[in-house]
């Protein structure tokens, strides 16, 4: 019988661990040319919104195919839908409902950037933005940095004293709100910037030498969470999928500033063929843009484990 997994069986802090560890198996599946992951793909309800599609999986031993499918259409709830083939053997392995899966997989493709790109002993965040993006960044960075503190920074102090006293029952570490973006940021290891702000907030001045960032917000060139000179300073920018970069509708935030050909692929980083991080001086940016077949790979492994 097939499994259906919905968000409620979605639970427990072991899950973001296998989902990064499942995502390491998929990186380097994709530095070996073994990964299937497209650009994705938008069907238009022209004045409702659209359908999204990412299709692909793992060629290899254990081959793996499937898609997700999710809506920008007008309402109070969203949901996905995220379905997993053997592809060996035609069997439909599981389905997976609701929209906490996505979020875990963005969250654990944050967590191995983190853990391939920030200095060994980080030991402090700063986050901006406080809502289902930034609790998966900072959890993915727990799982993979041994965390003493986190500051949070969003535009609703309620909203982020939430944040702050959830996550910091959650992951064991101090949490507290702070009272401006770059106050969040201060003499951070790890910056996490999870807003859907459309203009700079925070620039390189506010970051300590030695960061690392992840950008998981707005990245085109109609609007960016990232001032561009963070990018400038940057030793080392990676992204998780070069070919979405080039298939968004408006030019990727780094067309025309001369880095957009400096993006590693985080794949090739984790399997030593391209450099990451140096020195402990080093600046590092990751901007996550979501790699097609990932959620897939991330299923297959929850399914397998429940």
């Amino acid at each position: 019988m097939t499994k259906i997994l919905k968000d409620e069986d979605l639970v427990g802090s072991a899950l973001m661990m296998i989902a990064i560890d499942a995502l390491e198996t998929a990186f380097l599946a994709r530095a070996d040319n073994r990964l299937i992951s497209p650009p994705r793909h938008h069907v238009s309800f022209p004045d409702r919104g659209d359908l999204v599609f990412t299709v692909g999986g793992i060629l290899g031993e254990k081959p793996l195919a499937g898609f997700r499918v999710y809506e920008t259409f007008d309402g109070a709830e969203h949901s996905q839908i995220v379905a997993v083939w053997s592809n060996d053997d035609a069997k439909l392995k599981g389905i997976v409902l609701g929209e906490r899966l996505g979020n875990l997989r963005t969250g654990a493709i944050g967590g191995l950037a983190i853990r391939h790109l920030s200095a060994p002993d980080a030991r402090t965040v700063g986050i901006l933005g406080s809502g289902a993006q930034a609790r998966t960044q900072l959890a993915a960075a727990a799982a993979v940095r041994n965390l003493d503190r986190a500051r949070v920074y969003s535009r609703d102090e309620k909203n982020r004293a939430a944040f702050a006293a959830e996550m910091q029952q959650a992951l064991g570490i101090e949490v507290e709100p702070a009272g401006s973006a770059s106050e969040a940021v201060d003499d951070a290891d790890i910056v996490i910037c999870a807003t859907t702000s459309r203009t700079p907030v925070i620039r390189a001045r506010d970051l300590k030498p030695g960061v690392h960032v992840n950008t998981v917000g707005p990245k085109t060139c109609e609007g960016y969470e990232l001032g561009l000179d963070i990018a400038n300073v940057a030793a080392v920018i990676a992204t998780d999928s070069s070919e979405q970069t080039r298939a968004y509708a408006s030019p990727f935030f780094l067309a025309g500033s001369g880095n957009e050909h400096r993006m590693a692929d985080l794949a090739d980083i984790i399997a030593g063929k391209a450099a990451g991080r140096g020195s402990p001086g080093d600046t590092t940016l990751f901007c996550s843009v979501g790699l097609a077949g990932t959620e897939v790979v991330v299923a297959s492994a929850i399914l397998d484990m429940l």
